[in-house]
């Protein structure tokens, strides 16, 4: 601690003795009692000439500046440490970009940053000290973290001072008389660094710093809460300016609960855009903000606990009256049971983004002061040029990745479907939502509370007598009966539905030419609505339908889908090899990873002795472009013969065939499930067990 006599404050200030209270350095400024507008940015960081620029473009009558504005001069730089330069070079505006990567780069030690950088690329301050360069604005700032302490202690002297320009420290405020409020400027400059809060640095009384950064210290906060004690006035707006945020240090909440601010602009998060709140906005409750200056106060109250003893044998009695004050503010916490503290609700908060990110515009008019805030904000328009390749998965999601905007889309069409149990009622497993309520048939495993729990057939189950047994055998019989005899009636339905239809009702086919693209889904505006492809028996089954109703979506009018597998990847070529082949072989074929490849899978053999006999094979890609240049190789050599290569679709995008419906066929369904699975169609002529070409549909 620096035992120097000498007051903090200006050159208003005289150098005596610190026990008679000097007098404040205010002034008050008429800028317009009917309507006036203030500009207010952070971190200009020495391109002072464009605050000019900034007043004119916004029509205001005064900037207000919350620090880093660039006190720096030509032998400041002996001044700076290695670190310090670096990131001032990092964030010059000065600086052009191409200058500062190459100043920036890792192989660039600091004496080659500080052998290059000189004054006119970190701050115009020197031209505005000599006059070149003039605030056309009255400017009242506070400095920053970074500054040179030796050109604000040059302020405080009165050795520098410079037209237009009011530096804000804790003995200097200014009063504002603008569209019919008298706007009081309390000013508190620097970092809070806990650790240094009883540290002065190279600072000559109550400011500090060093080394090209500054921070702020207990004896400057407690010589600001003697300033604005001494100037209260009711009939005052206050405006508390800080460089450090009250909304992340509870010690600046504190100060501005003591010093009774209206209102507080600050800067120091480097933010893209103007965050506006008060406390009641962003803490659930009073608590929430009483732990928020607890912990400032635990903060500071450790570092205090470790240097008191020493700090108490060196100050003086006017620098003890300071310290006395600065720690009432740190005791300043809300009582949880006295009443509600006014500023929770009624102190407003500004952090600023930096000036060349953004400003805040206060219009001040008949005694109300209203804000106009402009920010650079979030570039996100390079998420409309994302390809899914680089997008991550959607958790369990049916497709590996989310296909982009811009690309061809899949044949499917955006009927949703549910990945782990579809709800559709026209699955594989039940022919017809009616079906089982028709037949009157009861599952075994499932009993309702009117009709008592059936034994189990294979016997595990209670014992019944062998009428009930043989009872039961018969009632099967009849309802299998029933069930067939049903199916053949559905087909026949089905059969002249599908007759009747016109052929432009028809889906696209299912497999497209080579070197096509895709065809899009039929459009369902002023059509008529689509039939599912299945018969349904005119029968009242509103009820029983209740529970199976697929999302209500907006379909594109292609057919709901009837299996429970998810949809096709939406790059996927269908395959057919002129020999059998294994996986590695087409991947090495198509190119392999390098080419976009993702995924080969063969047909799985479900015991067709003709099912291997030219293997089929999906190859799933990463992205469009990519299939597109898969398809490119239909007909290339592949050891003895040509490969077919065609763009792969969902069997459900299949036009009808035969007037049997879904995977049902002549022998109870289960040889045209075998067909469907293998790729191939009813009612299509084999030759030697291999399916005609062009007939092969996605699984």
């Amino acid at each position: 601690m620096n035992t120097s006599s000498r007051p903090a404050s200006s050159s208003t200030r005289p150098a005596v003795s610190p026990n008679p209270r000097p007098q404040v350095n205010t002034q008050t400024k008429v800028l317009d009692t009917t309507h006036g507008r203030i500009l207010c940015i952070a971190d200009i960081r020495g391109r002072l000439s464009g605050l000019n620029d900034l007043a004119r473009e916004a029509n205001v009558k005064a900037i207000i500046h919350t620090g880093d504005f660039g006190f720096f001069e030509n032998n400041s730089l002996d001044r700076i440490n290695d670190r310090t330069l670096r990131h001032l070079t990092m964030y010059s505006p000065l600086i052009p970009s191409a200058q500062r990567t190459h100043l920036l780069a890792p192989e660039n030690p600091p004496h080659a940053i500080r052998a290059t950088v000189d004054i006119s690329l970190l701050s115009e301050f020197p031209l505005l000290l000599s006059g070149q360069l003039k605030l056309s604005v009255p400017v009242y700032t506070v400095w920053g973290a970074c500054e040179d302490v030796m050109i604000l202690e040059k302020f405080r002297a009165g050795i520098y001072n410079i037209d237009n320009l009011h530096v804000l420290d804790e003995a200097t405020t200014r009063c504002l008389d603008v569209g019919g409020v008298k706007l009081r400027l309390l000013g508190l400059g620097g970092a809070v660094v806990p650790h240094k809060m009883f540290d002065n640095g190279d600072g000559n009384a109550t400011i500090a710093g060093g080394q090209g950064t500054m921070w702020t210290t207990a004896l400057q906060i407690g010589e600001l809460v003697d300033t604005a004690q001494r100037v209260f006035d009711p009939t005052e707006t206050r405006l508390l300016i800080t460089h450090a945020s009250p909304g992340r240090e509870g010690i600046i909440a504190q100060l501005a609960l003591v010093l009774k601010a209206d209102l507080t602009m600050s800067a120091g998060l480097h933010f893209r855009y103007t965050s506006s709140y008060n406390e009641f906005s962003v803490q659930s409750d009073l608590d929430g903000f009483r732990h928020k200056l607890i912990a400032g106060k635990e903060a500071f109250d450790k570092v205090w606990d470790s240097v008191k003893q020493q700090v108490e044998t060196v100050i003086d009695d006017h620098q003890r009256v300071l310290l006395g004050k600065a720690l009432s503010v740190v005791e300043r916490v809300p009582s949880v049971h006295g009443p509600e503290e006014p500023s929770w609700k009624n102190c407003w908060n500004w952090n600023l983004c930096d000036a060349a990110f953004g400003s805040l515009v206060l219009d001040v008019k008949d005694g109300r002061i209203s804000e106009e805030s402009r920010s650079q904000g979030f570039n996100y328009a390079y998420r409309r040029t994302a390809t899914p390749s680089n997008l991550a998965p959607t958790p369990n999601s049916t497709t590996s990745s989310l296909p982009n905007a811009t690309s061809n889309p899949p044949t499917k069409g955006s009927t949703p479907i549910q990945a782990e149990k579809p709800l559709s009622p026209h699955s594989k497993e039940v022919k017809s939502p009616v079906a089982p309520v028709a037949s009157g048939k009861e599952t075994p495993k499932e009993s309702s509370p009117s009709t008592p729990a059936r034994p189990k057939s294979n016997g595990s189950g209670t014992s019944a007598p062998s009428s009930d047994k043989a009872e039961r055998e018969k009632q099967k019989k009849k309802e299998k009966k029933e069930r067939k005899d049903r199916e053949r009636a559905e087909a026949k339905t089905e059969a002249k539905e599908n007759q009747a239809s016109t052929p432009e009702a028809k889906p696209e086919l299912a497999v497209s030419a080579p070197g096509s693209a895709p065809a899009p889904a039929p459009s369902s505006a002023g059509a008529p609505e689509p039939k599912s492809g299945k018969a349904t028996p005119e029968v009242n089954v509103t009820d029983v339908r209740e529970g199976m109703k697929s999302p209500t979506t907006d379909s594109t009018g292609t057919r709901t889908p009837t299996s429970k597998r998810p949809q096709r990847h939406p790059w996927t070529l269908f395959v057919k090899l002129p020999q059998q082949s294994t996986e590695a072989d087409v991947k090495t074929f198509f190119g392999g990873e390098a080419a976009g490849v993702t995924k080969v899978s063969f047909l799985p053999n479900r015991g067709s002795p003709h099912h291997r006999a030219k293997p089929f094979v999906y190859v799933e890609f990463g992205d469009d472009e990519t299939m597109k240049a898969g398809l490119e190789k239909n007909d290339e050599k592949m050891g003895d013969g040509p490969v077919s290569v065609q763009i792969a679709t969902d069997r459900e995008e299949r036009p009808d065939r035969g007037g049997r419906g879904g995977f049902r066929g002549r022998r109870g369904g289960y040889a045209a499930r075998g067909f469907a699975a293998a790729g191939l169609t009813r009612g299509t002529p084999r030759t030697n067990g291999e399916p005609r070409e062009g007939t092969a549909a996605a699984a």
